[in-house]
């Protein structure tokens, strides 16, 4: 796998620290300040905590709060954040500065990586398996794969999550249009919703992960996992008919977009949806939380269904998972506050409202009320039960960052018709020619 270096620009880095005010000093250690004995830690997100409506992050403000108020007079965190676009940039500047902070939300794959790698993030397995209270034995089986590297856990999940399609139950109805479970099904059905006056799909290229994760499920659709075994592995090529069928698909739905969509954010592009400007949002489960949050009366017309099959791909009932995980900075000098206030995002209050508020599946072994959880959850546990096996999202299961971002960058410039689908693949191709087949 090509390793990452987190070197950025000094005055990149300088100038994006610059604008996290509050993110503390300049020291190796973000941690070290105390007043009155309390032992300060800080924690970073991707996310406004006070200005959001979405159910999760109103859980982890909760979370924060709650650490806060238990072990006042002992520890304090003070929350670092930003919007979700810049995230990475400005924890690479901090990281850069000598100034990472104590934990922070990650990704997983690549972007995990660069942090183990480079040594930024510690090794939790001894923490996680050797406590008396057993916090490893908590958890749900295999929570842990994609966040370990050489048998070492290096982060530690706070909720899960799976892709599929929502829509509106209520468009859907009055335009006649039927659930989809192919892919030309699907077409037809954005056809006939938007014959009707409506928009099918609401989708955002300005923020190219969104994009991305539906190319990547057209991807695997059209070639299964060998897709993405075989490009990494260097026996498959991007240029092969498997991938040009996606890219050759992904042009043919993305008609059905909303006209905005080439600079629509995430934010906006689910806003549309769930103000029912448009029948259909791919999405994580992760979304109900901000679904319901922004708009309550969303809920009861909000249907879920599973990606649709490509007629003549590969196995249809694959899901994209993901999980958000939080690392412990290996540089902190107050290990214990970091491990308390990790235990709090993974307790059973917690993960509690993990599901019956914010709509995502618990990585804990914990009975949460289902009468209580999001309906929309329901629906996703229910897809997830049927599915033959997951795989993450594409730009994070490429081998490094660089080649995610590649990925991403030649989908959104084959959405804006810069690009051919050749051209869109060849990019692909001429990377890892470049930078992981040779090595």
């Amino acid at each position: 796998m090509l390793k990452r270096k987190i070197s950025a620009l000094v005055l990149v880095a300088a100038m994006t620290f610059s604008l996290l005010a509050g993110c503390g000093n300049k020291s190796s250690d973000t941690s070290t300040n105390k007043t009155d004995g309390v032992v300060e830690i800080k924690w970073m997100f991707w996310d406004d905590l006070s200005a959001t409506q979405d159910l999760i992050t109103k859980g982890y403000a909760q979370v924060i709060e709650r650490f806060n108020e238990q072990y006042a007079g002992r520890y304090h965190c003070t929350p670092i954040t930003t919007n979700l676009e810049e995230y990475d940039t400005k924890l690479n500047a901090l990281v850069a500065a000598n100034n990472c902070p104590d934990v922070f939300i990650c990704n997983p794959g690549p972007n995990l990586t660069q942090y183990v790698e480079s040594g930024t993030a510690a090794d939790l397995t001894d923490i996680l398996k050797k406590n008396e209270s057993k916090w490893y034995e908590s958890f749900t089986e295999g929570i842990f794969e994609r966040m370990t590297y050489d048998g070492k856990i290096y982060a530690v999940p706070t909720n899960f999550a799976a892709a599929l399609v929502f829509y509106n139950t209520e468009i859907f109805g009055k335009t006649g249009a039927s659930v989809p479970t192919t892919f030309t099904e699907w077409i037809a059905t954005c056809k006939k919703i938007q014959d009707a006056g409506y928009t099918p799909i609401s989708c955002s290229a300005g923020t190219a992960w969104c994009l991305s994760m539906i190319a990547g499920y057209l991807c695997d659709r059209a070639g299964g996992p060998d897709n993405l075994i075989g490009v990494n592995t260097g026996t498959l090529d991007w240029t092969s008919e498997s991938f040009l069928n996606a890219g050759e698909k992904l042009v043919e739905l993305s008609k059905y977009f909303q006209k905005t969509a080439a600079g629509d954010s995430n934010d906006q592009a689910t806003a549309g949806f769930y103000n029912g400007e448009a029948a259909m949002l791919v999405q994580g489960s992760w979304a109900i939380g901000q679904i319901n949050g922004n708009n309550p009366e969303m809920e009861p017309k909000c249907g879920v269904f599973s990606f649709p099959a490509i007629e003549g791909g590969a196995d249809p009932n694959r899901m994209i998972v993901k999980t958000d995980n939080l690392v412990m900075s290996s540089k902190t000098k107050n290990q214990d506050a970091c491990i308390a206030l990790m235990k709090c995002f993974t307790d059973e209050t917690a993960q509690k409202y993990t599901a019956e508020v914010g709509g995502k599946i618990p990585i804990i072994k914990v009975d949460f009320d289902k009468e209580k959880a999001p309906a929309q959850l329901s629906y996703v546990m229910d897809i997830l039960t049927k599915s033959t096996g997951t795989l993450g999202f594409y730009n994070e299961s490429l081998a490094s960052v660089e080649a995610g971002d590649t990925f991403d960058n030649s989908m959104v410039d084959l959405f804006l018709g810069s690009i051919s689908v050749n051209e869109a693949f060849q990019n692909v191709q001429d990377f890892y020619k470049e930078h992981v087949w040779k090595k």
